[in-house]
């Protein structure tokens, strides 16, 4: 069945889209499903740009054969050796082993691990600034070291002025049948996915990706082709400034969010007073969630996406209660900066986690954590409101 899909006049998308896959990396839900991208160039020479997951073998070597209808395959370009990317390489070189395989030094040797046979295939290899032409199509090759791994190459097209990205510019989500960005609605079905993506697995690399991103402003890209995610061709600027401000940790709203671990409901009950009051103090982007319930990866992506987030922990063991050490532990390891935290603790005979999550909060750089800590003994009461009022009014005025 043709499963391919045109770019352009000689450049077509032969990937799959997967929704059955329930965790990608076997750690992020992604019940929208996700999108393994690859590129077949139509020219003289002919050429793609990586492969795909093994989950979608059969539609992609379907797709391939049906684009080169009985050519053979002259380049085979590996922009990243991420599994869920490079699966299919053992078969592509199979199936047409007179192929040459393109990477950089770094690519070869990651390759050389996962496919030891790969020491016998025909190799070309590139460096950032290196050209290859296929004939009406020359590309010339951008190095992105730890976007998000540090053999990543990416491929600027100089006649269709389409930017092979790789990893970079990528999002979750299935293609429901469009390849391009511009015919869905992307802040609706793509907007959250594309933050999430970019939090949780390129989040930590903020200063290499702003490096890419000054290497991409001397280019002149009429088209972006990401490893996931639909093509975008139309109002290219407005994805580059979300990746801007992503990656200069920048937060994208004024607003609060309010995480909160409840063993019973008495700090859940806490959690959403404290959004209540927020509320009526004219703060009207207020997110609720539960560490136990939501999974973390939704939780970095919300704090990428707000400035000030409220943290709200029982004591849990004369400790953090886990599921909210759990998300501190990941702010830590991606580097979360720029914002701002309140911290309410409680505990029924020696409240510490407000203590605890502080030191962890330390371990971020330029962050304030703010001084007026709310303790709650047990349960939130009306005696407590003077300072619920003040804590709020804190978090109000940072």
């Amino acid at each position: 069945m043709r499963g391919f899909k045109k770019v352009t006049d000689d450049i077509f998308w032969i990937g799959g889209s997967d929704k059955r896959l329930e965790r990608f990396e076997n750690i992020f839900p992604i019940p929208e499903g996700v999108s393994y991208n690859s590129y077949f160039i139509d020219d003289d020479k002919t050429a793609v740009f990586d492969t795909a997951d093994i989950s979608v073998a059969d539609q992609y070597l379907e797709n391939l054969k049906e684009v080169l209808a009985g050519r053979k395959l002259d380049y085979l370009i590996v922009l990243h050796m991420e599994p869920d990317h490079c699966s299919l390489i053992d078969k592509v070189t199979a199936l047409f082993p007179d192929v040459t395989v393109v990477g950089g030094k770094q690519t070869f040797t990651f390759m050389g691990q996962f496919f030891p046979e790969s020491a016998e295939y025909k190799k070309l290899e590139v460096k950032e600034g290196d050209e290859l032409s296929t004939g009406k199509h020359t590309f010339r090759f951008v190095a992105a070291p730890m976007v998000h791994w540090p053999e990543v190459l990416l491929a600027y097209d100089m006649t269709s002025k389409a930017l092979f990205s790789a990893d970079a510019f990528g999002t979750f989500g299935a293609l429901d049948g469009g390849l391009f960005a511009d015919e869905y609605d992307f802040e609706k079905d793509f907007m959250d996915s594309a933050r999430r993506y970019y939090s949780n697995i390129v989040g930590k690399y903020g200063p290499q990706v702003q490096a890419v991103l000054k290497k991409a402003a001397g280019l002149d890209i009429a088209m972006i082709l990401p490893l996931h995610g639909p093509v975008w061709r139309k109002d290219i600027g407005v994805f580059l400034d979300k990746y801007n401000k992503w990656s200069t940790y920048t937060a994208e709203s004024d607003g609060v969010i309010v995480i909160y671990g409840s063993l019973y409901g008495h700090t859940a009950s806490a959690a959403y007073a404290v959004a209540s009051s927020l509320r009526d103090k004219g703060v009207s982007d207020v997110r609720v969630y539960d560490a136990s319930g939501s999974d973390v990866s939704y939780l970095i992506s919300e704090v990428w996406r707000v400035r000030r987030i409220v943290v709200m922990c029982p004591t849990y063991n004369n400790g953090i209660y886990p599921p909210v050490e759990g998300f501190l532990n990941d702010m830590v390891a991606l580097g979360v900066q720029n914002r701002v935290f309140a911290l309410a603790q409680n505990g029924t005979w020696a409240p510490a986690s407000g203590k605890l999550m502080r030191e962890k909060l330390s371990l971020l750089k330029n962050v304030q954590v703010l001084e007026d800590m709310l303790t709650i003994k047990s349960a939130l009461h009306s005696k407590d409101m003077e300072a619920l009022n003040n804590f709020t009014d804190a978090v109000v005025n940072a």
